[in-house]
């Protein structure tokens, strides 16, 4: 029987270890083979079938990539590129998108069309190694990397079980050449991957594990809340989708630290952003840099009129949205994104580019203003479909002044949500938010900190996690990406 290896889960805490057992006491020279059986291992634990979609996006990439590095001309390498486009994505397309585009043309359109439906489960994790592949095979077609000759190191970049099934997404010219580093112990290093993943864990057990029963008891029956806690669901929403992907991310990361090998940043403390630009620096930074090398700059990025700058801005959200997923809400959510960024840099030009000057004040009032509006946003993400998200927006603050405070709470109470689970989800958010202000000041390096004064806050930590924390061992929200 094959155990799923979830990052919030006993068995993932005994694989890891293994893992590490095995690699440093492997000879380097099989070192990646080690890797590799255990990233497949670790993806077989979900749907062992799948695997083979993983092994044939290697192939495809794999191939036409070699067959691009022996083209000196460009033009030349152009079919082997679109080869692999087209491969890759058409794959992509089937698994996910297939069924999605068939109801839409056959439901919204009233096109007379009755093409078959797939009764087909979504691999996990598929858009994220898609692109990963996709990336490679742009950067050998433009030349920024050479083809990875070895069979094995190339399939082990695609399915490096830290970051395989929710990113970050990585790039060949940073990864792959890691694989063929000389593994050196390093302990300021091991401890660093250590903290990354306790930091991980506490966003995932603490918060996001939390506050998703209350979310789903309410987003599940939206027709029978209004005001309130249609704003209180929609506020811990937005902290349960950052603090579970966030959590993963920080997982996958310092999972990868400890076995020598760095990964990029993904999130930048998002929510003390104080533009919607500045906000998509810092969230998904791996998906959002993805879209813009190979999506927003070839197709003119900003170097293009003002009119089809934000085009472009608008073409690359809907697109983002579309690849969280095959649902009309995604696509919208992505779209509001791509108006905020067109709203935003309209009135930087009517100001020539020039910001009001900074205060503590204002950057507080930007702040709050940025995180309504992306809470806002995140209301069709969250909801099951367009009917509940426009509920949901036109009911958000339908008798928020005339309802007494003791029935809102009478609401949560019979759900089954007490008090003391919101005071450990307020309290656990106050530490994040906390840790937020200190990364953004001059306090922010733990490493700049005395051992004396860091090991109480792992103590702490740890404390805080076997305390307050959820145990249920749930998926994380972005495996269904």
């Amino acid at each position: 029987m094959v155990i799923i290896l979830l990052f919030n889960s006993l068995n993932y805490l005994i694989f890891l270890p293994l893992v590490f057992t095995m690699f440093i006491l492997t000879n380097s020279k099989y070192r990646w083979l080690i890797l590799l059986i255990a990233s497949y291992y670790f993806y077989m634990s979900w749907n062992p079938a799948y695997i083979l979609l993983i092994v044939i996006s290697t192939i495809i990439s794999y191939l036409t990539a070699l067959k691009m590095g022996k083209i000196s001309e460009k033009a030349d390498r152009k079919p082997y590129l679109y080869m692999s486009l087209f491969l890759n994505l058409g794959l992509l397309f089937i698994f996910k998108y297939y069924n999605f585009f068939n109801d839409s043309l056959t439901h919204y359109l009233s096109l007379p069309m009755y093409l078959p439906t797939f009764d087909l489960l979504l691999p996990v994790g598929i858009s994220f190694y898609t692109f990963q592949a996709l990336s490679y095979t742009i950067d050998v077609y433009r030349s920024t990397k050479e083809p990875e000759k070895h069979f094995g190191i190339y399939a082990l970049y695609v399915s490096f079980f830290p970051q395989l099934v929710a990113g970050p997404i990585e790039r060949s010219t940073h990864l792959l050449p890691q694989f063929r580093e000389k593994y050196k112990f390093n302990y300021g290093k091991t401890v660093s991957g250590l903290r990354l993943i306790l930091w991980g864990f506490f966003l995932k057990l603490a918060i996001a594990d939390n506050v998703a029963p209350i979310v789903n008891a309410i987003y599940n029956n939206v027709h029978d809340y209004t005001g309130a806690p249609l704003i209180i669901a929609t506020i811990f929403f937005a902290y349960q989708i950052f603090c579970d992907f966030a959590g993963y991310s920080y997982i996958a990361i310092g999972s990868a630290r400890i076995l020598g090998f760095d990964l990029m940043d993904n999130f930048k403390s998002p929510y003390m952003s104080r533009s919607f630009s500045e906000f998509w620096r810092r969230w998904h930074i791996s998906l959002s840099t993805w879209f813009r090398d190979y999506l927003y700059i070839p197709l003119g990025g900003n170097r293009v009129s003002k009119l089809r700058h934000s085009l472009n801005l608008f073409i690359v959200f809907l697109v983002s949205g579309l690849w969280h997923g095959a649902n009309w809400t995604f696509i919208i959510w992505g779209g509001i994104h791509g108006a905020y960024l067109v709203v935003e840099n309209t009135i930087m030009q009517l100001l020539n580019g020039k910001e009001l000057k900074s205060n503590i004040f204002l950057d507080i009032l930007k702040v709050m203003v940025v995180f309504s509006f992306v809470s806002f946003a995140w209301i069709f993400f969250r909801a099951n479909d367009i009917s509940d998200a426009l509920y949901v927006c036109t009911h958000l603050f339908t008798g928020i002044f005339s309802t007494p405070a003791s029935e809102v709470l009478e609401k949560f109470y019979s759900l089954g949500f007490g008090a003391y689970l919101f005071l450990k989800i307020v309290g656990s958010i106050a530490i994040l938010e906390f840790v937020h202000l200190m990364q953004i000041t001059r306090f922010g390096k733990c490493n700049a900190l005395k051992t004396y004064a860091r090991w109480p806050i792992y103590y702490f930590l740890i404390f805080w996690i076997l305390l307050n924390g959820a145990f249920q061992s749930n998926e994380f929200i972005y495996f269904q990406f």
